[in-house]
């Protein structure tokens, strides 16, 4: 068996292949084309690679599974702490993560299948369309408040108030309203994609029994989530979404924090979204009556957190066996066809 470490960057990468023993197969610079990669591993069979996750880990992952070999996504901050050196170059930094393979030592990142990842792009792409609508629309309020120009109604940008924008025949706006309208058109296509593709899944489908979930806010948190069996326990799941205090322990004195603010922050944030609509249009779900206990005791920020643990205890539960929430399908809220809207947005 061969192990290799990669130290990937933009323009090329840094490679080393060892032997079981240590000994150095290959070693050398190459770049990040797919013909470079192949170059580099020629006539090496079933190697197992190491390199750490980073935001075009994807590529270099179906290139490499691609050639036959085993690929293992390094997690970035937990081999730092293994192999932290003084001195630190491509070279070391590749060496390392390919000992840390070969002694069976490598802290690994979750790889979803190819499904769940274009889940993921998909949600991430309605997302960062959401926050360029919301910036979009505060460009427009500086125009307005650099005229001082105020709208006469409530809301703005409904049908009403955006032809009141384009009756300004302000060229600053105008110009701002075209791409606006453009971010719109592909925010409901976006949303339709999800709808469409997110209902097709049986977790999907799970989901958004739950009230105050639809199929955005079910595919954000099905594509999140994955394989629920790779939990061995709800309290795994807890901490992927960073849903779980830091603790000070010394000696017989153990203090509890604020999160720990690790594991994914689109499923932290989603459930903590999804759990106030829930608690709006399920007032006697154990959820609910659980946040109200809560709030009896700690502050509302506290108990929202703690009810958004619970909601994710009854998802995991719900996925593990393969039943709808107790209370059947949820009223969702009028006018969002998502079940929630994201506060990214506005």
């Amino acid at each position: 068996m061969l192990y290799a470490g990669m130290d990937v960057h933009k323009e090329f990468c840094q490679g080393i292949v060892l032997t079981k023993d240590g000994e150095v197969e290959r070693e050398g610079r190459f770049g990040t084309e797919k013909e470079d990669i192949e170059r580099f591993f020629e006539g090496l069979e079933g190697v197992r690679v190491a390199y750490e996750a980073s935001g075009n880990y994807e590529y270099f992952y179906e290139v490499l599974s691609g050639l036959g070999h085993e690929v293992k996504l390094a997690h970035p901050l937990k081999t730092r702490l293994i192999a932290e050196a003084k001195v630190k170059t491509d070279k070391i930094d590749a060496r390392a993560l390919a000992d840390l393979l070969r002694a069976d030592l490598l802290p690994t990142s979750y790889v979803p299948p190819e499904d769940i990842r274009e889940l993921r792009h998909l949600v991430r792409r309605r997302i960062h369309l959401g926050r360029h609508r919301a910036r979009l629309k505060n460009q427009i309020y500086a125009e307005l408040r650099r005229k001082n120009l105020k709208y006469p109604g409530t809301e703005m940008f409904t049908k009403k108030g955006l032809a009141w924008l384009h009756g300004l025949r302000m060229a600053e706006i105008d110009s701002y309203l075209v791409v606006y309208d453009a971010v719109v058109g592909q925010l409901s296509l976006a949303e339709r994609e999800i709808e469409r593709e997110g209902m097709k899944l049986k977790e999907v489908r799970l989901l958004v029994t739950v009230p105050g979930i639809g199929p955005y806010s079910a595919t954000i948190i099905h594509s999140e989530i994955g394989d629920i069996w790779r939990f061995g326990s709800e309290e795994k799941l807890f901490s992927h979404a960073g849903l779980v205090p830091s603790v000070y322990q010394s000696g017989e004195s153990c203090h509890r924090g604020r999160l720990t603010g690790g594991g994914s922050k689109l499923l932290r944030w989603i459930l903590v979204e999804v759990v106030q609509t829930h608690m709006r249009y399920a007032p006697d779900s154990k959820v609910t009556l659980f946040y109200e206990r809560m709030r009896k005791k700690k502050s509302a920020n506290v108990a929202k957190i703690a009810a958004a643990r619970k909601l994710l205890q009854a998802i995991y539960h719900m996925l593990r066996d393969g039943k709808e929430f107790r209370q059947g399908q949820p009223h969702r809220p009028r006018g969002e066809a998502c079940g929630v809207s994201p506060p990214v947005d506005d």
